[in-house]
């Protein structure tokens, strides 16, 4: 499985900010390793310097052997806020979306 990360100007893309979401995405997305091919992590700010609550943005890609690139996005105040949101909300739709490919 494949993960990238990518930011947008406003998030400066560190070694430690890709090692935290490789590290929360490769232990969350364990038990579909298997199938998911390839995650891809897009983060952004969208009100670039001023402060509100969900102005972080993290949306998440995998794509699954098989089926459809599959997209959910997770917001809050904070990077790791947003991406745990994400990677919530990815579960669940990995699972409803394998589950259904097996019952095929």
């Amino acid at each position: 499985m494949k993960i990238q990360l990518n930011t947008d100007k406003n998030i400066k893309g560190t070694e430690k900010l890709e090692a935290f979401v490789s590290e929360k995405i490769n232990s969350s997305f364990k038990r579909f390793a298997g199938k998911i091919t390839r995650i891809e992590v897009h983060l952004s700010d969208q009100n670039a310097q001023k402060t509100s609550s969900d102005d972080m943005q993290c949306k998440i890609e995998s794509r699954v052997e098989g089926m459809q690139p599959i997209i959910v996005t997770g917001k809050s105040n904070t990077k790791e806020k947003a991406i745990n949101d994400a990677i919530g909300k990815m579960k669940g739709a990995l699972n409803t979306a394998i589950g259904k490919l097996k019952s095929k």
